[in-house]
């Protein structure tokens, strides 16, 4: 309620459900004081199905006050709680205190779990029973809907099992792209390479580097345009991870590979995000979550 531009929105969704309590009362007041003219059988002479009759008998005396009842509370409940437009209620509740105050007492209750990881290395927290329990049930809660339950990832998510890192693969490097996250940006780059022909060889340039299969007269060809890549990708291809920019000599592609798909990618550019977990989770939980996948490509390490 607190959106509305102005008081009109407010006045009329109070008066809306005012009214309507109001009439609910009004309609029951009137239907027990309404009085049908009975037949000697004290029936009201409707039949239905040639044997079903409908009694002249009042509500009951029970159903008639669970209706008042119903009525005092819905106006208690109002007058307690937001629902009258921008009125926040006699309790000043909302959702988001509610939430909040969940959050802290959740966060107060599991504080001494994560306590006794706080003062370890991350290489240890990785290697640590209870803490890669921990670890495992936080990445399939936060992490497994994009880097799937094998952190193996998918086309446009990144493989978080294996020794390739957009932005560096260390604990201290992990726990930064959590709290933090990434917007990874990699800008169309058509105009800046030349013809379509060109954006052609430059594809089969770069399949060359990695050594997949490419046409070599078409990779010669487009080697001289490379250097519109070599700000973020390095005049070896090898990448940037100061910048996010991925290797492009390991064979590992996280938008798809051959022509077709680097071609899109100079054509069209791509951004990826990576969204930040520290309003999510705790520092001690980010902690703990950054062991356990550096762990994941890191198993022979993690097992010593």
């Amino acid at each position: 309620m607190s959106d509305f531009t102005s008081n009109f929105w407010s006045v009329f969704v109070t008066t809306l459900t005012l009214v309507g309590i109001i009439a609910c009362g009004i309609l029951l007041w009137m239907a027990g004081r309404k009085k049908v003219m009975a037949t000697a059988e004290n029936t009201t002479g409707h039949v239905w199905d040639e044997d079903l009759v409908e009694m002249n008998n009042p509500l009951p005396r029970w159903w008639v006050w669970l209706f008042v009842i119903t009525i005092i509370f819905g106006l208690g409940y109002l007058a307690a709680y937001p629902g009258l437009g921008t009125f926040t209620g006699k309790l000043n509740w909302t959702q988001k205190g509610e939430y909040e105050a969940e959050m802290a007492k959740a966060k107060t209750e599991i504080e001494p779990l994560y306590a006794r990881f706080a003062s370890m290395k991350p290489e240890d927290v990785a290697v640590d029973p209870q803490a890669h329990a921990i670890g495992e049930r936080l990445f399939m809660n936060n992490c497994a809907q994009c880097h799937g339950s094998d952190a193996r990832g998918s086309k446009g998510f990144p493989n978080l099992a294996d020794a390739d890192w957009l932005h560096g693969g260390t604990p201290e490097k992990i726990r930064e792209t959590l709290e933090k996250g990434r917007i990874g940006n990699m800008p169309p780059m058509a105009a800046a390479v030349g013809s379509p022909e060109d954006v052609r060889n430059l594809s089969h340039y770069v399949l060359s580097l990695s050594g997949s299969p490419h046409d070599s007269l078409r990779a010669s060809l487009g080697k001289t345009k490379f250097v519109a890549c070599a700000a973020c990708h390095g005049n070896d291809g090898k990448g940037n991870q100061a910048l996010g920019a991925p290797n492009l000599t390991d064979d590992i592609w996280l938008h798809g590979w051959g022509e077709a798909a680097i071609t899109a990618m100079i054509n069209n550019g791509k951004v990826n995000q990576m969204p930040a977990q520290a309003d999510k989770l705790t520092e001690a939980q980010i902690g703990v979550l950054a062991s356990y996948v550096w762990g994941l490509s890191n198993k022979p390490a993690a097992a010593r």
